[in-house]
C-alpha cells in the first residue's frame, strides 16, 4: 500500500493499467493512469509524481478502475477529464 495517501477500500493494484482519481490538499482532483498503482501513489506522496500534484499535496485516492491495456486506460482518462468535477466520481460507478 502507498505511504502518505489514504487508499480507503481501493482494490489491490496488480496487473493491467489503472485509471485513478486523487484528492489534493487544495481541494482539486487529479486523474491519471499507471500500470503500477501503488508505486505511482508513492511517487505522488513523495512529490515525484505529476507536476500538478507536486505543489498540491495529494491526500487520498478517491477512486480507481482497472483496464486491460494502456490504450483503454488512456481513453477512459480522456473521457474522465472532460467531465465536470461533480460527475467524476459517478464515472467510476458506471460499468
Amino acid at each position: 500500500m502507498a505511504e502518505g495517501i489514504d487508499r480507503e477500500d481501493a482494490p489491490a493494484a496488480t496487473g493491467g493499467w489503472w485509471l485513478y482519481l486523487l484528492e489534493c490538499g487544495d481541494g482539486s482532483w487529479y486523474a491519471g493512469i499507471s500500470n503500477d498503482l501503488d508505486a505511482r501513489l508513492r511517487a505522488h506522496a513523495a512529490g515525484k509524481g505529476a507536476r500538478y500534484t507536486r505543489g498540491r499535496a495529494p491526500l487520498r485516492l478517491l477512486a480507481s478502475r482497472a483496464y486491460p491495456d494502456r490504450a483503454s486506460a488512456s481513453r477512459a482518462e480522456w473521457a474522465l477529464k472532460r467531465l465536470p468535477k461533480g460527475r467524476k466520481l459517478a464515472f467510476f460507478a458506471e460499468p
